[in-house]
């Protein structure tokens, strides 16, 4: 096993893989020397070429976002099975050079989007999915927290998430919910995207940002062919914090949370009912993340997150940016055009 990257997820995935693999051989791959020993590893390295010379079976990709594509795809032609984290790119096309690869060899190929395995999220999708409010038409999801409070004690300014170079900014940093609507309301067609600094944090990317999505196909199927539109917001300023996605359908209304982890149905002239109310774990997603992508090693079950969804995630992403930078709509396919070498 080797894990790129040893910063707070890296070192997460360390400790969850150390407890999970009691006995694998686990090497780290780091930039920032190995002079300390690494809890939970056997061998550390600052090269590339090492670790490829230690012939991992299965690595997780934990590098800041500009750094994963390389390391991934000399990995993947080595035959190494890849977990990486969100987002899977810095780019479109350095994620789509990423899953073709994956996919030519044979490798299993895992985006590290693990709200997926939110049981309160899979409850939310399962009921709209499942038609429990008829034909959904609008859809609200927002996440906000305030930046300097992520990580208390450290200065918010020297994180990833506060730096262009590695990849920061809210669009990136907040993608799961970008994820989770593609993976809940179907393909994005159409968007409009707003971007910017609102929360003067003296940082150097955006901390706001403003979506509208079209999504291509109606849930459930109805004959007017009107699918559902999505008002999406991302922020790095809101003092308290917040996690929600409602859903709004012809016969009531959807509320996830993802902070209380529950779910709620409202219905015209009934009182609200609690669908789903109980807490994960801290860990609990890591490990069923890390659980369904040793299991898609093992028995070729289908990969939870695969590599054309976080190739997917990263089109919208860059649809966003053109859309605000032209102060127009963006049609998705076409800058999917664009944005391809």
């Amino acid at each position: 096993m080797l894990v790129a990257g040893l910063g707070s997820i890296g070192r997460r995935h360390l400790r969850l893989v150390r407890a999970r693999l009691p006995e694998a051989q686990i090497m780290v791959l780091r930039h920032s020397g190995c002079s300390e020993s690494v809890v939970g590893a056997d061998f550390c390295t600052t090269e590339l070429e090492e670790a490829l010379d230690f012939a991992p079976q299965v690595a997780v990709i934990a590098t800041p976002a500009p750094y994963h594509a390389a390391p991934a795809i000399a990995l993947v032609r080595a035959g190494t099975h890849i977990l990486v984290e969100k987002p899977m790119a810095a780019s479109a096309a350095d994620a789509r050079a990423l899953a073709a690869e994956a996919q030519a060899t044979g490798v299993v190929l895992q985006v590290g989007y693990n709200l997926r395995f939110l049981e309160s999220l899979a409850t939310f999708r399962a009921a709209v999915l499942g038609g429990e409010i008829g034909r959904v038409g609008s859809v609200r999801a927002e996440v906000g927290q305030y930046l300097p409070d992520w990580r208390p004690g450290t200065d918010f300014r020297a994180g990833v998430s506060a730096r262009s170079e590695l990849g920061g900014g809210a669009l990136l940093e907040l993608s799961h919910e970008i994820d989770y609507l593609r993976w809940i309301f179907g393909e994005v067609t159409r968007l409009r995207g707003w971007l910017g600094q609102q929360g003067g944090l003296g940082i150097d990317v955006e901390d706001t940002v403003h979506m509208l999505l079209e999504f291509a196909s109606p849930l459930p199927d109805r004959s007017d062919g009107a699918a559902p539109v999505a008002v999406v917001t991302l922020d790095f300023i809101r003092r308290d914090t917040l996690r929600r996605c409602t859903a709004i359908g012809e016969t009531g209304t959807l509320t996830w949370d993802g902070v209380s982890s529950q779910l709620r149905l409202a219905r015209p002239g009934a009182a609200e009912v609690l669908l789903f109310d109980r807490k994960p774990e801290r860990d609990a997603t890591y490990v069923a993340q890390l659980d369904a992508f040793l299991a898609s090693i093992a028995t070729g079950s289908p990969v939870v997150v695969p590599g054309t969804d976080g190739a997917a995630v990263m089109e919208i992403v860059e649809a966003v940016r053109h859309s605000h930078a032209t102060d127009g709509r963006a049609q998705v396919p076409e800058i999917k055009a664009q944005v391809r070498p």
